[in-house]
C-alpha cells in the first residue's frame, strides 16, 4: 500500500495521530476541543510504552474517545504525528470505563513492516510483552485493568467500521444541530 493512502482505503489503511511515542513514561491526551496535545500523567510504574500509542482518525468509540491504536514501528515518532497504518488485529480490554479495544497496526511507510498483514505474523513474544504492559501499566495507580486477549484482523475491521459509523453520526447530528442555526 501506498504510505500516502488515500482516506478512501478506510478501513484497510487507517491514520493514526500518535499520542505517546515508543519508549515513554508519559502518557499524552489529545484534547479535541482545544486542539492541542497535553501531560496526562507519568506512568507510575516502571514501564514504558513499547510501541507508538494513539488513536484512528474519523472513528468514535464506545467510550466517547477515538479509537485507541498500536503502531509497531522500529523508532519512534513524535506526538501529533499522522501515520498511514494497516490494522493487523488488536487487544481487548476491559477498565475502569469498560470496553477498551485497542486496534494494533503497522505504519504503511515501515518497509520492515511490510510482511506483517495479520496478528499472526507478529513475534509471539512482542505480543506477550504489549500485554504485559497493559496488565501491569496501571498498577501502582489502583486502577483496574484486565486484558481479554487478542482478536483477529477480521474482528479489528468490523470494530473500526462500527466506530467510523458512530463518527459519521454524531458529526450528522452535530451538523442537524449546530448547522441551520435552530439547534
Amino acid at each position: 500500500m501506498d504510505p500516502a493512502a488515500p482516506p478512501n482505503a478506510f478501513p484497510d489503511a487507517i491514520e493514526v495521530v500518535v499520542e505517546i511515542p515508543a519508549r515513554s513514561r508519559n502518557k499524552y491526551e489529545y484534547d479535541e476541543r482545544v486542539g492541542v496535545f497535553r501531560l496526562d500523567r507519568v506512568l507510575s510504574s516502571a514501564v514504558f510504552y513499547n510501541f507508538d500509542y494513539g488513536f484512528i482518525e474519523g472513528t468514535r468509540a464506545d467510550d466517547g474517545d477515538h479509537t485507541d491504536a498500536m503502531l509497531l514501528i522500529d523508532e519512534p515518532t513524535f506526538s501529533g504525528c499522522h501515520v498511514w497504518a494497516r490494522p493487523i488485529g488488536g487487544l481487548e480490554m476491559r477498565d475502569e470505563k469498560g470496553g477498551d479495544f485497542k486496534v494494533l497496526c503497522v505504519a504503511l511507510a515501515d518497509a520492515h513492516q511490510a510482511h506483517v498483514m495479520r496478528l499472526e505474523q507478529v513475534r509471539p513474544h512482542r505480543l506477550v510483552e504489549i500485554e504485559h504492559f497493559f496488565q501491569t501499566y496501571k498498577l501502582l495507580e489502583n486502577k483496574a485493568v484486565e486484558v481479554l486477549g487478542w482478536r483477529d484482523h477480521a474482528f479489528a475491521l468490523e470494530l473500526l467500521r462500527a466506530d467510523r459509523q458512530r463518527w459519521v453520526e454524531e458529526a450528522a447530528s452535530k451538523t442537524a444541530t449546530n448547522g441551520d442555526g435552530h439547534g
